[in-house]
């Protein structure tokens, strides 16, 4: 038994992912409702998602020492800055240790979305990821519609189109991709 859980580790980190190990697991399902999550954000403000009625949301876990999470990190970023103002929101969850705060604040100097220590979370339904990086993506109703990992969805624009543009107040035809599609 140990030799084939050593082997589905190895498979998933060739893969792309980094694997956290088994014991931590996520408990959001898509087409279920969002768990709660609520975490103060490293600028001070508080981001709840309970309180985001009317709005698609992206929630993305990630570390700074996760390669395919930074990979991922300036797609995310575009698609937010494109279309915060249409009704998107969204969360970076760090899942890198407290000491290694300066280290987080410092990668999310070059990026605009919100962002936050996965420790500083008063309430985190999700729990912490079995691997990373991680997205959901949360309707305007709580429910979740889509998980994103580099080994089934990983985070494109397109994906993030399918994905997220339906879900805006003003549905997908009023939407252009980030290449002007």
């Amino acid at each position: 038994m140990r030799t084939i859980s050593w082997f589905l580790a190895l498979m998933v980190e060739l893969l792309g992912l980094i694997n956290l190990g088994p014991s931590v697991l996520l408990a959001a399902d898509v087409g279920q409702a969002a768990p709660a999550l609520m975490a103060q954000e490293l600028d001070g403000q508080t981001f709840d998602l309970g309180a985001l009625h009317d709005k698609a949301v992206i929630v993305n876990f990630w570390a700074t020492w996760c390669p395919p999470c930074r990979d991922e990190m300036p797609i995310l970023d575009a698609f937010y800055r494109r279309y915060h103002g249409q009704g998107l929101e969204m969360i970076g969850l760090s899942v890198d240790r407290s000491r290694d705060r300066s280290q987080v604040l410092k990668v999310m100097q070059s990026f605009s979305y919100p962002a936050a220590m996965l420790e500083d979370a008063k309430v985190n339904g999700f729990g912490g990821p079995s691997v990373l990086p991680v997205t959901f993506v949360v309707d305007c109703k709580g429910v979740v519609r889509a998980r994103l990992t580099p080994n089934q969805t990983p985070v494109t624009e397109k994906s993030l189109s399918d994905v997220v543009l339906p879900l805006l107040p003003s549905g997908p035809a009023n939407h252009a991709s980030l290449d002007g599609k």
